[in-house]
């Protein structure tokens, strides 16, 4: 049975964009050879951090939701503590309550976009 999961990873800065597409593109291509079904992906972009990991005071942090085996983890986390592009790495398996939580809230059903809605109909009114 396929569990949901999300991996936050964060990338060292000194890699150019198309370093870093390569980089992520090569770890989602990981994912999918392993039978993983991609729900989500996110780039959150350059980050400073809260202290210096590698004598690196800032990274790139992307995030991947999807759904896969237990075993695809192992992998996926032996393929980042390998890379020394990768300064940390935080894989968590999401219950169903966060999953579609997650999944309102990137339709729009949920946060701000909602309150956006909600006050402009307050003020029609």
């Amino acid at each position: 049975m396929l569990k949901q999961y999300e991996t936050t990873v964060i990338v060292t800065p000194v890699l150019t964009d198309a370093e870093l597409k390569q980089l992520i593109s090569g770890y989602i291509d990981l994912l999918k050879n392993n039978g993983a079904e991609i729900v989500h992906e996110d780039f959150w972009g350059m980050r400073q951090l809260a202290y210096p990991i590698k004598k690196k005071t800032s990274g790139f942090y992307y995030a991947v939701e999807f759904k896969a085996e237990n075993d695809v983890i192992d992998k996926l986390e032996l393929a980042f503590r390998r890379d020394e592009n990768i300064l940390r790495f935080l894989s968590v398996k999401l219950d169903k309550f966060v999953a579609e939580f997650n999944d309102k809230k990137r339709n729009g059903l949920i946060g701000k976009k909602r309150k956006d809605s909600k006050s402009a109909e307050t003020e029609k009114a």
